[in-house]
């Protein structure tokens, strides 16, 4: 009987084994690696997770053996799985799941959407939403009363698309105890109406806090539930891996799928600066983790958003001459230079937020000190959105070895609105994109989901022609800044790759790496770039696997 057992064990560990070193031949392909020794290629031969070759189709046939999986390409354009620079990944799935009032071209449409879902859920606290007060026909911000009769008893707070402010129905002002009296917390603003006092429901950057600290939190049967939607649109739109901001009831979940071997996309963590001591003391630097999950990196804000009129200018807003924006709080009490500091040493890498000139000064100086003052490593510093920054500072972050993490479809989107907020002047530097580049800066590329959309096509369509969502701009907003779709694959692979230290496992197609590959529809390095928007992603291989086919 054990020798029954013990053979038929062996069966199943040599079948195992068999299955992971199975060999999978993509043939007559038009191969864009992402490798400047080998830009291109017919056939991509993949076992168990890596790829093990990569030329033409005559030497394919030489390493393909009877039992090899053969995929026909049909001369279809196969590229490095897409490597998303900043998402809220979980919050991005329960976008999917949840309310979605980005479509409201209308305070009507608005009130119908929200009326609509209260209805369907009459007891419910509603969030998220992420409307956009600049597609409506009033493009001022929302109040209290534009919502109160259709919600006396369900509490709202939903947020603008960019996250940085949100609009509360009275019901829910009441239950956080926000009043007239209530003052604005540092880093943040309750908006109160210029001739009552009184607030008008919304809140702007960490005033949201007042309301979020009262709203349940999400169980954890509802954070998986968004993190497998979240996973599922990832493969349609051919996302291999990206780079979450990430908190611990998050990180159990990515790691529950792991377990179940459900994780299909690589998760590179930011988790919020708040969280530096806990990671000191669990001796988590740079590169801890692996392949599906690493951790080391932190994520601050130095600012809020252009669209809240939260980012942190030199000069005062044009639109609104009493605000130069708002530094967060953790600028103004010297916590963000302590524990930027604090985190350097620990080899822990840096991921902060700033938008307006301001913020991105001020980060570069600090940068720029750290790097002074601290033990020399390669420390790659990131600075998410970049995204107003003026040009004397460009050069900066090449000098300082600084990532320009950037989200390009917001340009398209703000171009509709930007001008209004910080005048012709400033705008010329918005969204530098060639700038950068020129510059010899390296920048990476992502979506910021759920704020925009999951989409990398988007993102490269905006980046090659900065064509506004109003149409307004054929040949492009600040059309100096378009950069060519073979730097945007670039920035959306194997920069992306570089700016979590994985530059040598993903990011491009090469022997050895791991087999994370995408077929489109198109051929979007010879298309006219404005038909990008439209191309789809056919085929995503991730670890070696076919994970949706189209």
């Amino acid at each position: 009987m054990k020798t029954i057992l013990s053979i038929f064990f062996a069966f199943l560990f040599i079948t195992s084994i068999s299955a992971q070193n199975m060999k999978t031949a993509f043939i007559n392909g038009n191969v864009y690696t992402v490798n400047e020794n080998q830009p291109t290629a017919q056939a991509v031969v993949v076992e168990g997770n890596k790829i093990i070759f990569v030329g033409s189709n005559d030497d394919a046939k030489k390493i393909i053996d009877p039992d090899t999986k053969l995929i026909d390409l049909d001369g279809k354009l196969m590229l490095p799985g897409f490597i998303d620079n900043h998402v809220h990944f979980i919050s991005g799935g329960f976008y999917l799941l949840g309310i979605d009032l980005r479509p409201a071209n209308s305070t009507k449409e608005f009130r119908k959407i929200l009326k609509d879902y209260i209805d369907k859920y009459p007891s419910k606290w509603i969030t998220g939403g992420y409307w956009d007060h600049e597609k409506w026909e009033v493009k001022e911000l929302p109040t209290k009363e534009m919502i109160d009769d259709i919600s006396p008893r369900t509490p709202i707070f939903v947020e603008r698309l960019d996250g940085h402010m949100g609009l509360a129905n009275s019901y829910a002002l009441k239950l956080a105890g926000i009043t007239k009296e209530t003052k604005s917390p540092d880093g943040g603003l309750i908006v109160k109406d210029s001739k009552t006092g009184e607030p008008t429901g919304v809140l702007k950057d960490n005033a949201m806090n007042l309301v979020y600290n009262i709203i349940p939190s999400a169980t954890a049967e509802e954070n998986y539930e968004a993190a497998l939607a979240g996973l599922n649109e990832a493969k349609k739109l051919g996302i291999t891996s990206v780079q979450d901001i990430t908190f611990d009831d998050a990180l159990d979940v990515f790691n529950k799928l792991k377990s179940e071997g459900k994780l299909t996309c690589r998760i590179y963590t930011r988790m919020p600066i708040v969280e530096l001591k806990k990671l000191v003391e669990k001796n988590i630097q740079v590169g801890y983790g692996d392949d599906l999950i690493r951790m080391g990196s932190l994520k601050a804000f130095a600012d809020g958003s252009l669209g809240s009129s939260t980012a942190w200018f030199f000069d005062k807003y044009n639109q609104d001459t009493t605000t130069y924006g708002l530094p967060m709080d953790i600028i103004t009490d010297g916590s963000m230079e302590k524990w930027c500091t604090d985190a350097d040493k620990n080899h822990l890498q840096l991921s902060v937020h700033a938008i307006g000139d301001r913020a991105n000064s001020f980060m570069l100086d600090l940068y720029e000190k750290i790097s002074k003052e601290n033990p020399k490593w390669d420390r790659r510093f990131r600075i998410e959105h970049a995204q107003h920054v003026r040009f004397q500072d460009i050069p900066r972050f090449a000098q300082l070895s600084v990532i320009a993490s950037v989200q390009p479809y917001h340009c398209i989107d703000d171009g509709v609105w930007a001008e209004k907020r910080i005048g012709p002047d400033r705008i010329k530097y918005t969204y530098p994109f060639k700038s950068f580049l020129d510059a010899g800066v390296k920048m990476c590329f992502g979506t910021d989901w759920y704020v925009a959309p999951l989409n990398p096509l988007l993102g490269l369509y905006a980046a090659v022609t900065r064509r506004t969502l109003d149409d307004k701009n054929p040949n492009g907003w600040i059309p100096e800044q378009k950069i060519s779709i073979e730097d945007a694959i670039k920035c959306y692979t194997i920069n992306s790759a570089y700016a979590s230290f994985e530059e040598n496992t993903k990011g491009s197609i090469e022997v050895g790496k791991l087999a994370d590959l995408i077929v489109l529809s198109e051929d979007i390095l010879k298309i006219d770039p404005v038909k990008i928007k439209d191309v789809e992603v056919l085929m995503t291989i991730f670890d070696g696997k076919v994970i949706y086919n189209k």
